[in-house]
């Protein structure tokens, strides 16, 4: 069965940082486009960031554009959100999902396979 399960996401200050893991099974994430996706009540899913199946290539949007790093070990089958100087702006729901079309990154393409979701929470 293929999945994605996010893990890592909690209550934490703001300022602080979180790492968000997400461990595929039934398939290998090793050929695949990745990327994280958030969404807080009441407001549209915004892209994050995603990266290329190589991790040659990564793309943030521009409200976490030197604050939050994505990475991914193929070898473990797991792509990782960093997120540092967290803000009270970032609470959300904080999905990955996989690109089975591209090996590339594209934060405006459909991805295919979606975790449950992880909740981030910002606040003093």
């Amino acid at each position: 069965q293929l999945q994605l399960v996010e893990s890592g996401g909690g209550l934490v200050q703001p300022g602080g940082s979180l790492r968000l893991s997400c461990a595929a099974s039934g398939f290998t994430l090793e050929n695949y486009g990745m990327g994280w996706f958030r969404q807080a009540p009441g407001k549209e899913r915004e892209g994050v960031s995603c990266i290329s199946s190589s991790g040659m290539t990564t793309n943030y949007a521009d409200s976490v554009k030197g604050r939050f790093t994505i990475s991914r070990d193929n070898a473990k089958n797991t792509v990782y959100l960093q997120m540092n100087s967290l803000r009270l702006e970032d609470t959300a729901v904080y999905y990955c999902a996989a690109d089975l079309v591209t090996t590339g990154c594209s934060l405006y393409r459909d991805f295919d396979y979606w975790g449950q979701g992880t909740q981030v929470t910002v606040s003093s």
